[in-house]
């Protein structure tokens, strides 16, 4: 299993340098939102059209991103339910969506894939399914949510056109689907702004760790629970039971949309909730506890998938 203990590894070392820095106050008191910032309107916008692209879109139209796509409104929908029952609201309610089934498909996933599943082209219908869809669709929500969408409903359909994160899927798709090869001298400088994207998320989550309360307390105990719940257990189920009694996937196919499903919620995650003022508690637990509790599903699917 060292894919799965290196992938956390990785990762746990950047948010404790983040930790470290907010003890001591390097950054400053603005270091989490300027990097908070960087990395929503400028790092990962650029990440994002780097990734996209150059992306296959083929692997769109295949059995493993239906049961990506299935699993993911199923989860996400058993909290939006929860959410408008307990009235918690547009902005809170989307974060604890998002943290049920947006799944950690890049940082985490990418070296998972190749050291469990050996390829890391695996884990591309789930990252591209999150890029060009769940994304914009959840930024235009809160958008709206917040009144950032205000206006005419001319000007409210235009709201993915006015953020980034939207801005940067979109863009990359559609240089993918042109099949036009942006030239060395303009993807250069964005891939080298795009990787910035990764480190500053991490950073910024883990200096918003410094000085915070121990997790699964507080009014954002039962929303984290349930986020958790849904994300750990819930999904990878879902998938499992799509996969294996709907299209029938076996083997190795079986392993691979399980063990994408079992990811954790994706550090971004945290970067929209902080950008948007909302669910930024929900966020964080919800990410550091489903990212803890991952570990010993991840190596349980693999073991018995395997």
């Amino acid at each position: 299993m060292q894919g799965v203990l290196t992938g956390f590894a990785v990762i746990a070392v950047v948010i404790g340098v983040g930790y470290v820095l907010g003890l001591r106050g390097h950054l400053g008191p603005q270091g989490r939102e300027v990097l908070t910032k960087l990395a929503f309107h400028v790092a990962s916008p650029a990440l994002l059209f780097t990734t996209l692209a150059t992306a296959d879109l083929s692997v769109v139209f295949s059995a493993r991103l239906l049961v990506t796509a299935l699993s993911t409104l199923a989860v996400a929908g058993a909290f939006v339910a929860v959410g408008v029952v307990r009235g918690w609201g547009v902005g809170r309610t989307t974060i604890g969506a998002l943290c049920s089934g947006y799944v950690n498909s890049g940082n985490l996933g990418i070296p998972i894939a190749v050291y469990v599943l050996g390829d890391a082209s695996l884990v591309a219908p789930v990252l591209l399914f999150q890029l060009v869809l769940v994304t914009p669709v959840a930024v235009t929500i809160l958008d709206l949510s917040r009144g950032g969408g205000g206006g005419t409903l001319w000007r409210r359909l235009l709201t993915p056109l006015r953020n980034p994160i939207a801005l940067g899927s979109l863009a990359g798709v559609a240089v993918a689907a042109s099949g036009f090869e942006v030239p060395d001298a303009v993807m250069d400088p964005i891939t080298l702004i795009g990787n910035m994207s990764v480190p500053a998320v991490l950073l910024a989550f883990g200096i918003g760790l410094c000085g915070s309360t121990m997790p699964l307390r507080g009014v954002e105990r039962r929303p984290v629970l349930l986020a958790v719940a849904l994300k750990a257990v819930g999904q990878p189920a879902v998938a499992w039971a799509l996969a294996s009694g709907v299209f029938g996937l076996r083997g190795p196919q079986l392993l691979d949309v399980v063990v994408t499903s079992a990811l954790p919620a994706a550090q971004n995650l945290y970067t929209y909730a902080s950008t948007y003022g909302v669910g930024e508690r929900l966020a964080r637990d919800a990410i550091l506890v489903s990212t803890v509790v991952s570990v010993p599903v991840l190596v349980g699917v693999a073991t018995v998938l395997g």
